[in-house]
């Protein structure tokens, strides 16, 4: 994601999450033989959208980038993120207001099982 290439004008309303304020956004593809699983996941958007494109930036939030899957889980419970996907595991914040409203012991749980 090293270059910004244009975006057509007539398209920058349409994914204008990933639409720089000149016009311009940073182009990342992924192809369906070396990542299926992404693949699936926004072949599946576009079904669902029209709009095959996912908006891919840094995960975190007034913290270094997330690294681990047990980084991003807290990530999520404590941020108002919407949906989570890893792998092929897709956690929606509806679901886990109880996890998110307890994330301190979750955290705690999750690192004492990590350590074992």
């Amino acid at each position: 994601m090293v270059m910004a290439y244009k975006i057509k004008a007539h398209q920058q309303e349409r994914i204008a999450a990933v639409s720089h304020n000149d016009g311009t956004g940073r182009l990342q593809t992924v192809e369906k033989d070396v990542n299926p699983l992404y693949w699936k996941l926004i072949k599946r958007f576009d079904d669902l959208t029209g709009v095959p494109v996912l908006l891919n930036t840094s995960f975190n939030e007034n913290e270094p980038i997330v690294d681990t899957p047990h980084q991003a889980l807290d990530c999520f419970l404590r941020t108002q993120m919407d949906v989570l996907v890893m792998g092929p595991y897709f956690l929606l914040k509806s679901d886990n207001q109880a996890n998110s409203a307890n994330r301190k012991a979750f955290a705690e749980t999750a690192e004492g099982v990590r350590t074992k």
